[in-house]
């Protein structure tokens, strides 16, 4: 049952408000009442209770009129009707008009107790199934992709107009930027999204196995083919197959990659017959595959092939303004997981995991929160939580100047990022491009300079 679920009693005699107060409050409800239409639809629209439960004859305005008004408003608002009269005609009337069940005068209290209790369970699963679906549906949507920076929103709007397409798509992007999550986001916002999504990387099987893991075989074409085996683009057929480190190919491998891709075909280790296969292709690698193509470690025919649609995964680095979004992103997972108090960061922790420079990216930075989450013996994380590697690349005090009457270079560097900070009240990415430095450069001398907005 809901959480302390509101129920409005309507009955112009005070008697039956009071019992039914009293019997419904027994049972972990809260109650309002009302002895009139009027004053039921003004208690409705201040309280918006889950359930209503009306007599049908009062005067002036009828339990009838009352559930036409509510229903005008409140859709999807329960209603209960109760008639003394025994009246078919009345109970049906209500329920046409959209009551969700009605009794009669005298009733016994395990009966109303049932009615209220199908109703809000039944409501409360409806919901929590809507939930679930919500959840699946929307699992690896771009929203898991956490951040609200200028170049993320570029990049989610870039994968929405790719999603719509069927060509192959390639990411690009150091390690623990998040291909795998773009990856699966441009799955779930395609056509094929209730189609299979296959994903294999191709860095971490030998050369035999991976072909055997991709292509399928036939019993008896290798040591170890005890039987048939469907392979991955089978198993993607209609759906996306993602290729991880695909740079790790061997050029035999890109051949019989390119073929599928020119011909939707593929042909199992061990046969001569070729298979149809429906699938897009997403690829994706942290290596620079224009270098390995001048180098003749991939070929340049399906480099081509797969970079039709090119995404380009920003590094942290270049994303600063989402470091904070995504530590308190962490830590709510982590008090989730861990079933206790959430912790956060103070602001000296901030700065740190701000300026720091994050080379795992993303990855390396959640690994990094959750040791610190484990660490902290309080609720508030501090900069002695984190690892001492961190805290020692912190910038270091600037020292003073000697005073000679002339203002140093750095004091008038100092002087002047404030200055434009204050203007742009302190949106750090803008007033990195009015600066014209990177806004990693400025997160770094504001740490040096010691900065603050207060000041």
């Amino acid at each position: 049952m809901t959480k302390n679920p509101r129920i409005l009693v309507v009955d112009d005699e005070e008697s039956m408000c009071n019992f039914m107060e009293i019997m419904l409050r027994k049972e972990g409800y809260t109650v309002s009442t009302a002895q009139s239409g009027k004053a039921a639809v003004s208690l409705i629209e201040q309280e918006n209770p889950d359930l209503v439960i009306s007599d049908i004859m009062m005067p002036e305005m009828s339990g009838i009129d009352l559930l036409v008004e509510t229903k005008k408003r409140h859709e999807n608002l329960h209603f209960v009707v109760m008639t003394a009269f025994a009246s078919v005609d009345s109970a049906v009337d209500a329920l046409k008009r959209g009551a969700d069940d009605y009794i009669t005068k005298p009733f016994k209290v395990d009966e109303i107790k049932h009615v209220i209790k199908n109703l809000l369970e039944n409501d409360q699963l409806r919901s929590e199934n809507q939930k679930l679906k919500d959840e699946l549906a929307g699992r690896f949507t771009l929203d898991k992709f956490i951040g609200n920076s200028e170049v993320v929103v570029r990049l989610k709007e870039l994968v929405k107009q790719i999603a719509s397409s069927d060509s192959a798509v390639l990411i690009l992007g150091e390690s623990g930027t998040g291909k795998d999550l773009i990856a699966r986001a441009i799955h779930s916002h395609s056509r094929r999204c209730d189609q299979p999504f296959v994903a294999i990387n191709c860095g971490a099987i030998p050369e035999l196995l991976l072909e055997s893991e991709l292509f399928g075989h036939k019993k008896g074409s290798f040591t170890g083919a005890f039987k048939d085996k469907d392979g991955l683009f089978q198993a993607a057929d209609k759906g996306i197959l993602f290729l991880d480190e695909i740079g790790n190919l061997t050029i035999s491998l890109q051949v019989k990659l390119l073929r599928v891709l020119e011909s939707q075909e593929f042909t199992p280790v061990g046969s001569t017959v070729p298979v149809k296969a429906d699938v897009r292709l997403v690829a994706a690698t942290n290596a620079d595959l224009e270098q390995d193509v001048k180098a003749g470690r991939f070929r340049a025919d399906l480099y081509y092939r797969l970079n039709v649609l090119p995404v380009n995964l920003p590094a942290l680095g270049q994303r600063r303004d989402d470091i904070i979004l995504l530590a308190n992103h962490f830590l709510a997972k982590l008090a989730f997981k861990h079933n206790c108090a959430p912790k956060t960061l103070d602001e000296d922790a901030e700065s740190l995991i701000i300026a720091a420079d994050w080379p795992g990216n993303v990855r390396e930075l959640e690994n990094t929160i959750t040791r610190a989450f484990l660490l902290s013996k309080g609720s508030v994380i501090k900069t002695v939580d984190f690892p001492e590697k961190l805290r020692s690349s912190e910038p270091a005090e600037i020292s003073p100047a000697p005073d000679t009457g002339n203002p140093t270079l750095e004091s008038i560097e100092k002087a002047y990022i404030f200055w434009v900070l204050s203007q742009t009240n302190w949106q750090k990415t803008k007033a990195a491009k009015l600066l014209g430095i990177d806004a990693s450069t400025l997160y770094r001398k504001i740490e040096r300079y010691g900065l603050k907005k207060e000041d």
